[in-house]
């Protein structure tokens, strides 16, 4: 029986352990707290795990050496920028997971946007870098409606979308405006490896799209599209998070826009190529979003998404230790594209107080009625949670578990995941019941062919004029 590493302790992880443990393997996990839906699937299989940092390279080689895996899997974003990918290939042991010098794809959206504009990539937007928030403040009022963010990686939080058409309101625009480049810098502050700026880029509307995939350094396998929902509450209002739920696959994204983000994330793993002389092996995910411009690209993932990855998890209809292991061994040309017949919906349940107080979400007591959750044919995922004195599950403070349902429609798959959320019970949590319903996707539906009228028109009459960084006005296709 083949042996398979999983670093990291979140729903993604959770839902990486399910699907693999699906294929048969022996499982054996390093976490930073107890998951217990990935504790009970390295117990059901025989393996066992480790408590400590998953960002510690040193802890996860001893992990490793430990339990002599044919696999390592790393999940976070975190574990890729710290190098526990290169430690472990370092030492021998096959891994799925960018190395840090890939993975800075992800870490710096400056890096990212360099290379698109460097090399061409599509769906590329006006940018600007700034360490000084007052030149990131003028900047941004000569642009007009611009996105406002950390330039580094920062689990989702720090970003600010300021549209400008709203002129009369130009003096409180001006105060979000300043307010943003100053938020965008002060969540760096906890970190010690970027430069302290802020990237400051065309705001742009439209529907958001996540296209996951694959790269084994020559070939690329991209999962279903999915659409993540970063906003924390009803209707998309709220603070910008790890994303409170998904749904996938997208009947109002077209093919063509689906093989334009395949495009890009194949032109960009060329980018890093020739740019830094190495090949990118691991997961590199394109948040997309279409736009009256077409496709673009929001920002890149060095890893699977969280919620993403369970869709794609699920959905999948293979063997997925299978198809990790080709792609960490340079043979995913031989992979079968393979989908299950069915439509996903995912929900995050999280405590009150999250994504801005951590303390304040931390300590919540919950339970899940496994009843339930089994009449309505759901499974639960774990993510910020463990198991609480004297039964139950005690949250973290960040989502404490995530639903996935699934269904031969989106109907049914919503109404599958609303069955399961109200399965979790306990104080002072909440979950987006907006997400997936038939008011929602006939919403994106709406907005999409909005969209998609306007850059189609403008395709059948040439290329944009567009202002390109240190070259000036230039067309822009």
């Amino acid at each position: 029986m083949d042996r398979v590493l999983v670093i990291g302790d979140g729903a993604r992880e959770h839902a990486l352990a399910w699907g693999l443990a699906r294929s048969g393997v022996r499982l054996y996990a390093l976490m930073g707290h107890l998951n217990p839906g990935v504790a009970q699937l390295v117990r059901e299989s025989g393996g066992s795990y480790r408590l400590g940092s998953p960002n510690s390279a040193a802890e996860a080689v001893k992990a490793a050496e430990e339990f002599s895996p044919d696999l390592v899997v790393v999940g976070p974003e975190e574990p890729l920028f710290a190098g526990v990918s290169d430690a472990l290939r370092e030492r021998g042991f096959i891994t799925l997971g960018a190395s840090s010098r890939v993975a800075i794809i992800e870490q710096r959206k400056d890096v990212a946007r360099g290379l698109q504009w460097k090399y061409g990539v599509p769906g590329r937007l006006v940018y600007g870098v700034f360490a000084d928030v007052a030149e990131a403040y003028s900047f941004a009022k000569a642009l007009g409606s611009v996105a406002i963010k950390p330039v580094r990686q920062a689990g989702g939080k720090g970003v600010r979308v300021v549209y400008g058409e709203a002129k009369y309101l130009d003096s409180a625009l001006d105060e979000v405006v300043a307010r943003g480049a100053q938020e965008a810098k002060a969540q760096l502050a906890s970190y010690g490896d970027v430069p302290q700026a802020v990237l400051v880029e065309e705001a742009v509307w439209g529907v958001e799209y996540t296209v996951q995939a694959l790269v084994d350094g020559e070939s690329v396998f991209a999962f279903l599209p999915v659409q993540d929902n970063p906003h924390a509450y009803e209707l998309g209002l709220g603070p910008e998070c790890g994303g409170m739920g998904t749904v996938s696959p997208l009947p109002f994204i077209e093919e063509g826009e689906f093989h334009t983000a395949v495009e890009a994330i194949k032109a960009t793993a060329e980018a890093v190529r020739r740019e830094f002389g190495v090949e990118y092996v691991g997961v590199l995910s394109g948040q997309m979003m279409l736009t009256a411009m077409g496709p673009v690209v929001i920002e890149y993932y060095s890893r699977f998404g969280d919620p993403e990855a369970l869709n794609a998890v699920y959905l999948y209809d293979g063997d997925l230790y299978d198809l990790f292991l080709k792609a960490a061994t340079k043979k995913l040309h031989k992979a079968e594209r393979r989908f299950k017949a069915e439509y996903t919906v995912v929900k995050a349940i999280a405590p009150l107080g999250y994504p801005l107080d951590r303390r304040l979400a931390a300590g919540r007591v919950f339970h899940v009625d496994w009843d339930a959750v089994r009449r309505a044919g759901c499974l639960v995922f774990f993510g910020s949670a463990e198991p609480a004195e004297g039964g139950g599950y005690k949250t973290l403070g960040s989502r404490a578990v995530e639903i996935l349902g699934a269904g031969a429609t989106p109907e049914e798959a919503y109404e599958r995941a609303e069955r399961c959320a109200a399965a979790v019970k306990g104080e002072g949590l909440f979950y987006r019941s907006d997400i997936g319903s038939p008011e929602y996707m006939a919403a994106m539906k709406r907005k999409a062919e909005q969209v998609r009228a306007v850059y189609k028109w403008r395709g059948e009459r040439g290329e944009r004029l567009v202002w390109e960084p240190g070259k000036g006005l230039i067309r822009f296709g």
